[in-house]
């Protein structure tokens, strides 16, 4: 069995400043993130479980079901959404959504 050189899809992530960042809001965001934390506490617990979960799957079907990882993917989509938004990258000023989905206007 040969292992391919290249990846067939790469992973890319990219961010975009926003412009006009608030020179204060830095100070607050720690207490406007508590919500998101609190969501993103339960919610990587029930990330491990999945992966779990997905683990058997895929170790008897071979294939990684399609829910299992839109869930996933939108765990770590929310983390890194809430991330950029407080100390990770303090990237932008809007407040990250809700959500687990794809989001286009968020940067």
């Amino acid at each position: 069995m040969s292992i391919p050189s290249t990846p067939h899809a790469p992973v890319v992530v990219t961010a975009e400043l926003d412009g006009r960042l608030s020179r204060w809001l830095w100070l607050v965001k720690w207490i406007l993130v508590i919500p998101h934390w609190i969501v993103l506490f339960f919610l990587w617990i029930a990330f491990f479980v999945v992966a779990v979960i997905a683990f058997f799957a895929i170790l008897f079907t071979e294939r990684f079901p399609r829910g299992l990882f839109d869930f996933n993917l939108g765990v770590l989509r929310r983390s890194w959404r809430v991330s950029y938004y407080s100390y990770g990258a303090l990237g932008t000023d809007r407040y990250p959504p809700f959500s687990l989905g794809p989001e286009s206007d968020y940067p």
